[in-house]
C-alpha cells in the first residue's frame, strides 16, 4: 500500500509491502502504520511498523500481527506526553498482552515475533526495535543502519569473536536474542534520528537483508519511487531464493522528487549510537589525516637517511 500524508515537512510518502516468499507456506511478517487526519491527532507523529514472527514459536503469524496492531491502538489511546515514552508503553503493552495470549493457547507455547518501527514527528524520527528487523536512514545517497541487531552472530562481531562476513554464512545467524512475546522485560532498543527534507527511512525484517546486500537497498531506495522501490526489492529477494518471508517499508520525507539518473551511493555506515546515527563518519577527513601521516613518515625516512650518510 502507498500513503500521502501530511506533515511539517509537508509531505510524507510511504510504501509498505510483504511478501510470503518462493518457501514458506505462509507469511509470518507483518506491516502496519497509523497516520492521523487531522493536525491534531498529528501531534504526536505519523507511525511504520514492521513485525517478524519467530517461527520457533508458535503462531508467529498471529503474534506479529497482533503486536503490530495493538502497538499502534496503544500508541493511539496513550496519555503520555512524550512520544518516545508513549511508544515505549505501547510496545511493553504489546508485549504483555501477547505474553498473556500464550498462556490460554492449549499448547502452552511462547508466541515471539521482532517489531522495528518508526515514528515521523516534526523534524526528527524515533526508531524502535526489538529482535533483527532493521531500520535505515537513507540521506544524499549514504545510508546508514540506525538500528542494531538483537542476534547471536551480531553479539559475536560485536565481541570479535566472527567477521561480518563470517556472520552471513553462520549457521546459527537466525538466533535472535530479543523479542516481545517470551520475556516480561525484553530488550527495545530507541534511537533518535534528525530528519532533513528529502531524506528517506527504510524498515525491512531479515527475509529482506539475507538475500540484498545494504548496498542494494539503498542504490534501489534512492533511485525509484518508494511504491515502485518496495516491488523491485522483494521480487529481488524472491529471485534470489525468497527463503524466508520479506517486509519491507520506505517513507519519503517531504519532496519526493526522484533522481532521474542514479546516484552514487556512499558507504554503508551502521551506527552504534544515536549521534552516530545522525551525523555521518567524515570520510574526507579520514583520508586527509592518513594523507598527513604519510608525508610525515616520509620525511623522517629522509631525515634519518641523511643523518647516517653523515
Amino acid at each position: 500500500m502507498m500513503v500521502a500524508t501530511m506533515t511539517k515537512f509537508d509531505t510524507v510518502t510511504a510504501s509498505l509491502r510483504t511478501d510470503t516468499g518462493r518457501v514458506r507456506d505462509h507469511n509470518e511478517d507483518y506491516v502496519g502504520s497509523w497516520e492521523p487526519a487531522t493536525p491534531a491527532e498529528g501531534e504526536f507523529g505519523w507511525l511504520y511498523i514492521v513485525a517478524d514472527g519467530v517461527g520457533g514459536a508458535e503462531a508467529g503469524d498471529i503474534a506479529s500481527q497482533h503486536a503490530t496492531e495493538r502497538t499502534i491502538e496503544y500508541f493511539v489511546s496513550g496519555d503520555e506526553e512524550d512520544s518516545a515514552d508513549r511508544l515505549l508503553q505501547a510496545v511493553r503493552n504489546a508485549n504483555e498482552e501477547l505474553r498473556e495470549m500464550a498462556t490460554k493457547r492449549a499448547s502452552g507455547r511462547y508466541m515471539a515475533t521482532t517489531m522495528c518501527a518508526a515514528l515521523v514527528q516534526n523534524h526528527n524520527a524515533l526508531f524502535i526495535n526489538v529482535g533483527d528487523s532493521r531500520g535505515y536512514h537513507l540521506r544524499d545517497g549514504g545510508m546508514y543502519q540506525v538500528t542494531n541487531d538483537h542476534s547471536l552472530v551480531a553479539q559475536l562481531v560485536a565481541e570479535g569473536a566472527i567477521t561480518p562476513e563470517e556472520a552471513e554464512r553462520h549457521p546459527r545467524r537466525n538466533v535472535i536474542l530479543s523479542s516481545l512475546g517470551p520475556t516480561k522485560n525484553p530488550q527495545i532498543d530507541l534511537f533518535e534520528v534528525d530528519l532533513n527534507d528529502g531524506d528517506r527511512l527504510i524498515l525491512c525484517s531479515d527475509g529482506l537483508t539475507r538475500h540484498v546486500s545494504d548496498g542494494e537497498i539503498a542504490r534501489v531506495a534512492q533511485n525509484k519511487p518508494v511504491e515502485e522501490a518496495t516491488k523491485i526489492l522483494v521480487d529481488l529477494a524472491n529471485s534470489r531464493g525468497g527463503s524466508d518471508n520479506i517486509s519491507v517499508a520506505i517513507m519519503q520525507i517531504g519532496s519526493a522528487d526522484v533522481v532521474e539518473e542514479e546516484t552514487p551511493v556512499r558507504p554503508i555506515i551502521i551506527s552504534d549510537s544515536i549521534e552516530n546515527a545522525s551525523h555521518p563518519t567524515n570520510t574526507w577527513g579520514i583520508w586527509s589525516y592518513t594523507a598527513v601521516l604519510a608525508v610525515v613518515e616520509a620525511v623522517l625516512i629522509l631525515l634519518v637517511y641523511y643523518l647516517l650518510r653523515s
